[in-house]
């Protein structure tokens, strides 16, 4: 962790806060004005309210076991668990709020198919999309390249869909519809769809954040954007055509699904390898300074090496060392490339204070051990 008296973008950060508030606040007034208060103007709103809380005791639960893999995902350096909130209460508050009533109305102007397959992945992977822009520029800091990206599109995601589930779970249980079915197609087979949209989002904003071209820093998110309206609307468009067609929903749905989630997994699975690369590559020389050992140098290197750390004597000082150290490397890495670009980067301000709280670490853990 960064000590908090290197903060060069206070400033910004608190813009950033306020903004956030102002616009998750005003996200879950549109939300409750848009479902929860038009059934007590309903024939039976005890029976609306019943199965909105019946819905959400079945999605939020749910989700909770979700968020279990994009934090395996992000062991090298994991995120801050403040930031993962925020990024997860601006999807179920924020995205959803100001989602909802525009895909009702376009919804009831053009039809339903044209408000599901084009209204819906333009609107809701835009606002899912501005909780990634908002830590990509107010918090920087915690933002160091496509890993992160994925880490947090999926946890705004997540508070997206399980709001939604809610939406629907709560339609099914006083409808025709089977509650079991739906259940089973969003919260079984396909939770991931959502994450996996907006993770393009975030994979672009990443490699913005890599990138040392200026046009490519703002090409990249419109890119990454473009590709997750796009898998939205063929998703969206599979269930449109499916219900036209009259064919089983799953027919279309799960062979879309396996490629998309098969294509994506492997390329997570290599951009985890590759963060793990460049973690260990800019600590070498930290290792023939003396700020870390070659123990501890294989730690961090390690996907499980936090785990090792926090089990072990001394766990927390030890995992504190684990993150220090990948945040270091990290630094580092994104130093050398704004050098290479000839650019300016917050990441110098962090290097000498992380090694000074490694030395520190270090320094109690041999009180310690004695």
């Amino acid at each position: 962790m960064v000590p908090t008296a290197i903060d060069p973008e206070r400033g910004r950060r608190m813009v950033g806060l306020v903004l956030y508030v102002l616009g998750t606040v005003l996200g879950g007034v549109l939300l409750q004005a848009v479902f929860l208060v038009p059934p007590l103007f309903g024939n039976n709103p005890i029976t609306a309210y019943t199965a909105m809380a019946a819905g959400a005791a079945l999605a939020f639960p749910a989700v909770l076991v979700y968020m279990t893999v994009p934090r395996l995902l992000d062991r090298y350096d994991p995120e801050p668990a403040w930031a993962l909130a925020l990024a997860f209460t601006w999807g179920a508050l924020g995205a959803c709020g100001f989602s909802a009533p525009i895909n009702s109305v376009v919804s009831a102007l053009a039809g339903e198919a044209v408000g599901a397959a084009v209204c819906a992945p333009l609107v809701e992977e835009f606002f899912k999309g501005l909780s990634l822009f908002g830590i990509f520029y107010f918090w920087r800091r915690e933002f160091d390249g496509v890993i992160d990206g994925i880490i947090y599109a999926t946890f705004a995601a997540l508070g997206f869909a399980a709001v939604e589930n809610v939406i629907y779970y709560a339609r099914a249980g006083h409808g025709s519809v089977d509650l079991t079915s739906i259940f089973i197609l969003r919260g079984v087979v396909t939770p991931w769809a959502h994450p996996l949209f907006t993770s393009m989002t975030g994979i672009g904003f990443g490699l913005s954040r890599e990138s040392t071209s200026p046009w490519a820093r703002w090409l990249y998110p419109l890119l990454g954007y473009g590709a997750a309206v796009l898998l939205h609307a063929i998703w969206n468009g599979a269930a449109v055509l499916s219900a036209a067609l009259e064919v089983p929903l799953v027919l279309f749905l799960l062979p879309l699904w396996f490629l998309f989630v098969v294509g994506f997994l492997v390329m997570v699975f290599a951009l985890v390898l590759r963060r793990g690369r460049i973690i260990r590559e800019h600590l070498q020389d930290e290792v023939l300074i003396g700020t870390i050992s070659r123990d501890e140098l294989a730690l961090v290197g390690s996907a499980f090496g936090q785990f090792r750390a926090r089990s072990g004597p001394q766990g927390k000082l030890r995992g504190e060392l684990i993150a220090a150290a990948a945040r270091l490397a990290l630094s580092k890495w994104h130093a050398t490339r704004a050098m290479k670009g000839q650019m300016r980067t917050i990441s110098f301000d962090f290097i000498a204070p992380l090694r000074e709280r490694i030395h520190q670490i270090r320094a109690e853990l041999a009180r310690g051990a004695r």
